[in-house]
């Protein structure tokens, strides 16, 4: 079987990585790269022989051996980038989020899905190896009920100018909440501040409610000394912590817990019953995350399958940061994710790709 034409437009941080993967693929061969940048096109050159550089994007899109386009561009132009691959019939690999809105997101979905086309959204961390094994501990209740998730997401940097640190980083942790739990949240809440340009949040606290009494917190940061990035999830049977910055052992579970005590103490007095047991850190075998995110994308374009971090899941990543935009405007106000429509059929209006989104329900910090 010949391999999938790869077509890589946009070539900053993330496109050479990219770029590298599909590169070494034998069921890919990278076609044509578009970067507006002179000097990167010669790099690209020297670094991957055989590849064609162009400035412009329209090379890649008229390309008929090109058969599948990546876009690793800002995310003001996913939209338009996206739209005009699928509409020209290839299939797509699009750097996170999906698009700047729930309506451009709705409209790429609903393309995708009338012309057959793959349409996969850049949630790296669902690739990852240690993420796998933490869903695994999930969902086989090996943690108990889940009480709460705590994830944490700083750096000092990268500031981007047309996106607030929520758009740029918390996809991430959003779409690991969504892997992890298998659910989306009843309601998102989120405050910030915009510390170094006041116009532009570069920290952000996001609060997820999830069915069950899950909650969960996000916090991410452009302006912290250390790099961080961790997942803590605490059940009412053990605690796991996963660290993506640990060289090993990236999981930890914690045979730890807190419990009421089985019959009732003297009336007035607080008791509870503690437990410390054993610390275990489960053997991972480590791929990288976006070699098996390209893989994917290829086997699903081969085989026609449904990518795992598909355009549906991307909407849903969207639509939650969409929310959060409008209680960060609105002072942190806890606001309803669903509003009436489950699934994104219904946010499409039956199919009909007319993006139609529903003004959401504000819902005051502490209600139900």
């Amino acid at each position: 079987m010949a391999p999938v034409g790869v077509g890589v437009i946009g070539c900053g941080y993330w496109g050479p990585k990219l770029i590298r993967n599909f590169y070494e693929l034998a069921t890919a061969q990278v076609r044509m790269v578009a970067e507006l940048q002179p000097e990167r096109r010669g790099q690209l050159e020297r670094q991957f022989p055989g590849v064609q550089t162009t400035a412009t994007h329209d090379d890649v899109l008229a390309d008929p051996a090109i058969e599948a386009v990546v876009i690793a561009t800002p995310v003001r132009t996913h939209y338009t980038l996206a739209k005009q691959a699928l509409e020209g019939g290839k299939h797509v690999l699009v750097e996170k989020p999906l698009a700047a809105s729930m309506a451009e997101a709705a409209e790429l979905v609903a393309l995708s899905e009338e012309r057959n086309l793959c349409l996969l959204v850049g949630h790296t961390f669902e690739y990852n190896p240690a993420v796998e094994e933490l869903r695994r501990l999930v969902q086989s209740e090996t943690l108990g009920k889940i009480h709460y998730i705590d994830t944490a997401r700083l750096n000092l940097g990268l500031f981007q100018k047309d996106i607030n640190v929520m758009w740029d980083l918390a996809p991430h942790d959003i779409s690991i909440l969504l892997y992890l739990l298998n659910m989306d949240p009843l309601t998102v809440s989120a405050r910030g501040n915009g510390c170094v340009r006041p116009s532009i949040y570069d920290v952000v606290y996001l609060e997820l409610c999830f069915p069950g009494n899950i909650t969960a917190h996000v916090h991410v940061s452009w302006l912290e000394p250390c790099k961080v990035r961790r997942v803590t999830v605490v059940g009412d049977r053990k605690m796991a912590v996963y660290n993506d910055v640990a060289a090993e052992e990236k999981i930890k579970i914690y045979d730890k817990g807190v419990s009421l005590p089985a019959t009732p103490g003297v009336p007035g007095e607080f008791q509870m019953s503690y437990r410390y047991g054993d610390i275990v850190s489960p053997r991972v075998v480590w791929q990288e995350p976006l070699r098996v995110e390209c893989s994917h994308f290829v086997d699903c374009i081969r085989t026609a399958r449904r990518a795992r971090s598909d355009g549906r899941s991307g909407w849903r990543v969207v639509r939650i940061l969409e929310r959060a935009e409008q209680s960060l405007t609105h002072g942190g106000l806890r606001i309803g994710v669903a509003d009436g429509y489950a699934d994104l059929p219904a946010a499409l209006g039956g199919g009909s790709g007319n993006g139609h989104v529903p003004q959401p329900h504000l819902a005051p910090r502490g209600s139900q």
